[in-house]
């Protein structure tokens, strides 16, 4: 089954700032906040809270997820078009931040991660790949 290409960046952060960034498996080096694409059926914040939990470990519900109202389209990296149906190429992503009291541990999805950071606001954008990741994380200060 394809993907669809409608997808949720989850920028998942404390009320200091502290951002949480995870690194691909399939592309050590790597770092994103949560991301994952829309399920039939699903409204984007049943998406958000899904991912949220698969990728970390964290029941979104017990915190503050809040949608942006932002998106994003990009071009689906080649690498990664064979997930979407034929002719595929761009996606449309929809901004959600989750404010966490403070950091904790995080339960990584296997597979899919490899390692996890908490980092302040300003080195989690620079690290990032993704310039929509690194716009949406310096966009925390002013919300």
């Amino acid at each position: 089954m394809y993907k669809i290409p409608i997808s949720v960046l989850v920028v998942v952060h404390t009320a200091d700032l502290q951002v949480l960034l995870l690194e691909r498996a399939d592309h050590p080096g790597y770092w994103q906040s949560v991301t994952g694409s829309q399920e039939p059926g699903e409204t984007l914040y049943q998406t958000a809270l899904r991912e949220v939990a698969e990728e970390t470990g964290i029941d979104a519900v017990d915190h503050v997820l809040i949608d942006w109202h932002r998106e994003n389209q990009y071009e689906i990296y080649e690498e990664w078009r064979w997930r979407y149906g034929p002719g595929v190429r761009f996606n449309t992503e929809h901004v959600f931040g989750l404010r966490l009291s403070a950091t904790i541990p995080i339960r990584i999805a296997a597979g899919e991660h490899l390692n996890y950071v908490w980092l302040p606001w300003q080195q989690a954008a620079d690290k990032v790949f993704s310039s929509s990741n690194a716009e949406a994380i310096r966009q925390l200060q002013s919300r």
